[in-house]
């Protein structure tokens, strides 16, 4: 987990991975509450989880990737 913990809001960096998808948005360091809550209405996102799996940010990633 190195690398990952860091990228969490304190209250955060010792959970377990399986916690960390779990936790809510707003764990992610750089992410206010409003922000989350922003996700959560126009897209469904409320979870770490529901944010890295969500087909847009994914499609997203893809043609990033392929454009470099």
């Amino acid at each position: 987990m190195a690398g990952i913990a860091d990228k969490f809001d304190k209250a955060y960096e010792t959970k377990p991975v399986e916690e960390l998808a779990a936790a809510p948005v707003a764990a992610l360091q750089g992410i206010s509450d409003a922000k989350a809550e922003l996700l959560t209405q126009a897209l469904g996102i409320k979870t770490v989880a529901d944010l890295g799996t969500n087909k847009y940010f994914l499609w997203a990633q893809a043609v990033a990737k392929l454009a470099e």
